[in-house]
């Protein structure tokens, strides 16, 4: 069977890398990382609750500003069903903007991808809200007018100012809506989406103008006007400086450059990067950055790659060498084999909860697939645990497919952690994660760590492949605030 349990005790380092003599991590005490979970949680129920207040504020300012006192014919009904439906349409599109800002007290608490996750799912919510805004005002303005609600919008259009722009931005949501739905998407590549995407910044800025200038709605001197002036101010600060500013002095405290390209395996290369001030990088585990390798063809393609070791120093001022470990999976990281050495890098981040910072447990087990297993490497050389307390399984169809799998094997043997390979053809039905040998034979989750369900459990790989591996995780017990997974899918 092509199971093979690698043996932990301790070797010589023989990979060159600094990084396998260091000491292991220190181990937090008993009821340390529960600790740090139950604190994640708390901040976690803060988002929430500052999330449904945004919503609940925007209209109870409406109404503390005499909103409801109008209400007195059918046709102030729909006008103010209207505006209300604006309102948290509005809300709910600025908190979406704040979910994709990439900041670090969300990063750190619900993860980037859990981030992005519920961005999306405020997409349609927020399109409906902002289509029943402009339906409702204009059903009930046509009725107080006499006019049906088509030739009310034709008039609002012409005859009211900075009104057009409002249509403007309803036509560019459904385009942004439109695009990001998942059977839309898959049609284009990642660039024509992300591109389509952008334009949500440009139909925020067209909806505002006619908020501020229409009626009294936001009039100077009420509370309402201040309320989204403040949080119209927040977002869009925000968002330059986490997204634009940020990157930008990253790119230029660190002054990566490419210092070579090393072959691994076929179709897999190690880019090594030299740069200044690594150790502000160090500790990241198996988060993930943003890189564009700005050389012509390559400088407007974002790679999102976690570190597949710890930064390594050897001079001052920080200075050293850090490493990413690419596979070929199409034409943007198939240039990345070409990449001279030189080659000036710019770096986001890191992002993503697959790190210590997610941790529930002393014990950790790591699971990871193909390129997958990448991460974990560097994982596994940072975050802390006892000789005895972890487990790394690696699957691939071939030894040649468990990348890094020498620097593990130092790593395990070093750190005390019980090291598994998994080979061969993959197997079908309710294990499909694991060797069809394996399968046949009997094995599952279990076999391999008895204890599972008293562990952290990385998971790391194809999305199929992963989400295999995590209804199986939770069959053995497992919760689910005890899996941890990184999805990069958009």
């Amino acid at each position: 069977m092509n199971t093979k349990l690698l043996p932990a005790s301790p070797a010589a380092s023989s990979s060159g890398r600094p990084g396998l003599s260091l000491p292991a991590p220190k181990n937090p005490s008993r009821g340390w990382f529960a600790r740090q979970y139950r604190q994640r949680m708390l901040r976690r129920d803060l988002l929430t609750v500052i999330a449904w207040t945004s919503v609940a504020a925007a209209i109870a300012l409406w109404l503390a500003d005499g909103g409801a006192t109008g209400i007195t014919s059918p046709a102030a009904a729909f006008t103010a069903a209207g505006i209300v439906a604006g309102l948290a349409g509005m809300d709910l599109v600025l908190l979406m903007l704040l979910l994709a800002a990439r900041i670090p007290f969300i990063d750190r608490t619900i993860g980037h991808d859990r981030a992005l996750e519920f961005h999306g799912k405020l997409g349609k919510p927020s399109l409906y809200l902002l289509l029943a805004h402009g339906i409702l005002l204009a059903t009930g303005y046509g009725m107080a007018e006499g006019l049906d609600p088509v030739t009310e919008s034709v008039n609002l259009w012409v005859q009211v100012p900075d009104m057009w722009l409002a249509f403007v931005s309803v036509a560019l949501f459904i385009a942004v809506v439109v695009t990001s739905l998942v059977a839309v998407r898959r049609r284009f590549p990642y660039e024509f989406w992300y591109v389509v995407h952008l334009l949500t910044y440009a139909a925020v800025a067209t909806s505002l103008p006619h908020q501020f200038s229409v009626g009294g709605l936001f009039a100077a001197g009420t509370w309402q006007r201040w309320y989204w002036l403040a949080i119209c101010i927040y977002t869009g600060t925000a968002l330059v400086y986490f997204r634009v500013l940020e990157p930008a002095l990253a790119t230029a405290r660190h002054r990566l450059t490419v210092a070579r390209v090393e072959a691994v395996a076929p179709g897999v290369v190690n880019i090594v990067m030299s740069g200044r001030k690594l150790d502000q990088l160090a500790g990241t585990g198996g988060r993930f950055f943003i890189w564009r390798f700005l050389a012509p063809g390559m400088w407007w393609h974002p790679h999102p790659f976690s570190l597949s070791a710890e930064p390594v120093l050897h001079g001052p001022d920080g200075q050293g060498t850090l490493r990413v470990t690419v596979r070929n999976l199409g034409n943007g990281s198939a240039q990345l084999r070409r990449l001279r050495k030189g080659t000036k890098v710019a770096v986001e981040g890191p992002y993503g909860l697959l790190s210590t910072a997610a941790r529930t447990r002393n014990k950790v087990v790591m699971i990871g697939a193909g390129i997958g297993i990448t991460p974990l490497r560097a994982l596994l050389e940072t975050t802390p645990f006892a000789p005895g307390e972890a487990t790394v399984l690696l699957r691939g169809h071939t030894d040649q497919e468990l990348y890094l799998g020498r620097e593990i094997l130092e790593l395990c043997r070093a750190r005390g952690v019980r090291l598994f390979h998994l080979t061969g053809p993959r197997a079908h039905g309710r294990s499909a994660w694991l060797p069809e040998d394996a399968v046949r034979g009997g094995y599952s989750l279990t076999s391999y760590v008895p204890d599972i369900a008293e562990a952290d459990v990385y998971v790391c790989g194809p999305a199929a492949w992963a989400a295999n591996v995590i209804a199986d995780a939770g069959k053995a017990g497992v919760r689910e605030e005890q899996i941890h997974h990184e999805r990069f899918d958009w």
